[in-house]
């Protein structure tokens, strides 16, 4: 039987990339009910996705475009999803 390993998908731009390997770290999630992105604030995640885009830059990009990326997309993400209501405690 021929096993193929799943292939990622081309990443069109250094954002789609910086996106996809935070996915893969676990540092953002999507809010399940409006699919906006959230910050997990977990900080062993956030350095697994700066350990990746320093070994494993995607193509045409250096570390550190790659790093700054990262850094860009974290600071441009929340912790709450904007069309959730807030938690009344």
């Amino acid at each position: 039987m021929l096993m193929t390993k799943e292939r990622r998908s081309a990443i069109r731009t250094l954002r789609g990339w910086a996106i996809g390997v935070l996915q893969e770290a676990g540092v953002i999630r999507e809010c399940e009910e409006h699919g906006w992105m959230q910050d997990r604030a977990d900080p062993h995640a956030r350095e697994r996705a700066f350990d990746v885009a320093r070994r494993e830059p995607p193509p045409g990009a250096s570390r550190a475009d790659a790093v700054a990326e990262i850094r860009d997309v974290l600071n441009s993400i929340g912790d709450t999803c904007p069309e959730c209501p807030p938690h009344v405690s």
